[in-house]
Formats: C-alpha cells, sequence, structure tokens
C-alpha cells in the first residue's frame, strides 16, 4: 500500500526543483534550439532535459511505477502504476517569455488517479492534492467557486493543435459563449488552467486533443476541489485527453449542452 501523503510531499520537492530548472533555462533560452513536432506544435531542449530529471526522480521515489510522459521517457507495459508526467506545459508560452508554464506530475492505478501536483512556474504556485485529500496552492485549501449563473462564468478556452479536426467546434463554442459568459480566455497551459478552475478563477475549461498528461494532474485536483471533469457527453472518457470539459460543478450541465452531442 503506497503512502499517498508521503510521495505527494516528494513530488511536491520535485516539481519545485524542477521549476526552478525552468525558471533558470528561461533566462538564457535559445530559440534556435526548438524543434517543431507537428504544425504549431513545439519541443525544446528544455522540455526534454526537465523530463529527464522528473522521470529519473520519480523512477526512484516508486521503481514499480510504468510512465506516460509527453516527451517518450519512460515506459508503460503492465505496470500497477503509472506516472503520468508534463516536464513544460505551455512550451509555446515558454519560448515567447509568455505566462503561464508550468510542470504536472500524477501518479494512477489501473482504476484512477491517486496524486496530483502542478507546479506554475510564472507566479511561484504549487498545487497538489491525494486521494482521500482536499486540493491545495502553496498550502491553503483551495475551492470552485459558487457562480451558478452563465452570465457570470469566466471561461478558459484551448485550442488544440489539431486544428483541421477541431476547428468546428472551437468556432461553435466561440459562438455559443461569446456575449454569453463573463468573459472567455486563451492562455495556452492546460494543466494549469485545470488549477484555476480548482481556485475559483475560472467557472470551466474546454479543449480536445490534449494528451493524459496534460490534464491528469490538474483533473484530480479540481475534483478534489470540488469541481467537475468529464468529456463532451458527460461520461468519464476525459483521461485520454480527447475530450477535457472542466468546470466548478455547479454550470457543468449548461457546457454540455454547448459542447456535447449538436
Amino acid at each position: 500500500m503506497l503512502d499517498l501523503e508521503q510521495i505527494t510531499k516528494k513530488v511536491r520537492e520535485i516539481a519545485l526543483q524542477g521549476g526552478a530548472f525552468l525558471r533558470n533555462e528561461r533566462s538564457s533560452f535559445d530559440r534556435g534550439r526548438v524543434e517543431k513536432k507537428n504544425a504549431h506544435d513545439y519541443v525544446s531542449y528544455v522540455d526534454k532535459e526537465s523530463e529527464h530529471r522528473i522521470v529519473a526522480q520519480l523512477r526512484e521515489l516508486v521503481p514499480e511505477a510504468g510512465f506516460i510522459a509527453e516527451e517518450g521517457s519512460g515506459s508503460l507495459t503492465d505496470e500497477e502504476y503509472c506516472w503520468l508526467v508534463d516536464p513544460l506545459d505551455g512550451t509555446t508560452n515558454f519560448i515567447h517569455n509568455n505566462a503561464p508554464y508550468c510542470i504536472s506530475i500524477a501518479l494512477r492505478n489501473r482504476e484512477e488517479l491517486l496524486v496530483g501536483v502542478v507546479y506554475e512556474v510564472c507566479r511561484n504556485e504549487l498545487y497538489w492534492t491525494y486521494k482521500g485529500s482536499p486540493s491545495y496552492l502553496n498550502g491553503r485549501e483551495i475551492h470552485v467557486s459558487d457562480v451558478a449563473d452563465m452570465d457570470e462564468a469566466f471561461v478558459a478556452l484551448g485550442f488544440p493543435y489539431n486544428f483541421q479536426s477541431y476547428k468546428s467546434l472551437a468556432e461553435h463554442i466561440v459562438h455559443k459563449l461569446y456575449g454569453n459568459v463573463g468573459g472567455l480566455r486563451l492562455q495556452g497551459a492546460a494543466a494549469a488552467e485545470l488549477c484555476y478552475v480548482a481556485a475559483g478563477r475560472f467557472e470551466a475549461r474546454i479543449e480536445g486533443f490534449l494528451g493524459p498528461w496534460d490534464i491528469a494532474a490538474g483533473s484530480i485536483i479540481l475534483m478534489n476541489a470540488g469541481g467537475k471533469v468529464t468529456d463532451y457527453s458527460g461520461g468519464e472518457n476525459f483521461y485520454n485527453g480527447h475530450e477535457v470539459l472542466a468546470t466548478n460543478g455547479k454550470l457543468h450541465n449548461e457546457f454540455l449542452k454547448i459542447v456535447g452531442k449538436r
């Protein structure tokens, strides 16, 4: 049986160390060493080195766990436990020296998420939780907002790199929300924005075609803060990141009407 409280404490330390690395690298970042993975989708030497460092430390922490990591470090076969690691969520923001960007680390077993830690580097904000625990921001317990009126909802959207497949839905979402909610924002770091919903800064965050590493830690942090995460049909098929609707829970059904089957 894993001691989730102690594991979370260690993961917090790993995330903070990783954040210090990102902060230091940003101060002397060489944009000429950026690589393109797909159209408008970038990776840098910083992503790769950050992941290498994080995975090495997590492997020592829970040696029996596999890995799903954005840049391909580690592997997953049939292990009981699995780390989901995004060593730099918001790479495009990082490249352009724009906030936010963060480190996202989650642990799950075959059935459920167990631990979630997100360190947002630009604001020096460390979010964490584990199964059965409240969610915290820099040691303070956090909760989703009480907003229950769509006219007051502050909404974070994400436009994925797979624009050919998502463009029509993105246009539909903007058409339905623009002028009918309190505000719309595009910030470019899913893990951080899920935590912003958990902390009551947003009422919803919507995006598709993400990776499981993008949303795992933020999802358990949000759910343990009283929020709700589903796919666009209201089901639990969001863990793969293909469809992610995250809300304060009070407005979830209203957003499902917009993103669901049309």
